[in-house]
């Protein structure tokens, strides 16, 4: 193992245990190094790797702390790492949206709001039956974020989030493309719609199934 790498660990299994926990500030660079056993120069580069994945926040002249470890925080780092994504891949994930999306659609249709409900019927109707498509992906994003958001599911809502930028590209492609990609992304939406409005919630994870998998199986036809 890396020294560097032997340092995270370090720093990690204190995380773990509980010596350190959210919001602790680490002790002064030369004791904490002492006390892993650990040389300042392999201390310091750990504390940066952990700051860039959102475990450490490194405020200057005042010390290092524990961040609130909130699974929205953490998972920021998988929207950097999927912005890094090849075209061949974005097959993989529409295929992670399609299980996890409607899982998050029936949860909502637990949870969400009337007015929550009422919101996205307005945003329908503002978008009339032919969109241009920019405008029908934008509102795609939204509907799909407000929908996840109301699932009650911080862990999912961050997950999916990431996940739905990769496939933004495709969604357009597919608008400007496929033969009445407008009206069929529309009908589903409505029907999700209807669904979470009946408090149905298969019904809101097949519809969820059915949307997200129309884009799956056009991209793998086209590709």
């Amino acid at each position: 193992m890396a020294v560097t790498d032997e340092a995270i660990e370090k720093i990690k299994e204190m995380i773990v245990s509980g010596k350190l926990r959210p919001g602790d500030r680490l002790p002064k660079e030369s004791e904490l190094a002492a006390g892993l056993g650990l040389s300042r120069n392999s201390l310091r580069e750990a504390v940066r790797a952990l700051s860039l994945i959102r475990i450490l926040d490194v405020r200057q002249g005042d010390g290092t702390y524990v961040t609130s470890l909130d699974p929205q925080l953490l998972l920021e780092a998988l929207s950097f790492v999927v912005d890094f994504h090849r075209d061949d891949t974005v097959l993989e994930f529409l295929a992670v949206r399609r299980i996890l999306e409607p899982a998050a659609a029936a949860m909502a249709a637990h949870r969400i709001s009337v007015p929550e409900l009422d919101a996205l019927d307005a945003a329908l109707d503002a978008l009339g039956s032919e969109p241009p498509v920019d405008e029908l992906v934008a509102a795609d994003l939204d509907f799909h974020r407000r929908i996840v958001g109301a699932s009650g599911n911080t862990v999912l809502c961050s997950l999916l989030d990431g996940l739905s930028g990769p496939t933004t590209r495709a969604r357009v492609w597919r608008g400007l493309t496929q033969e009445d990609a407008v009206g069929r992304t529309l009908y589903e939406h409505r029907a999700i719609l209807t669904a979470l409005r009946d408090r149905d919630a298969e019904a809101a994870r097949s519809w969820a199934t059915v949307h997200i998998a129309s884009v799956e199986q056009w991209l793998r036809a086209v590709l």
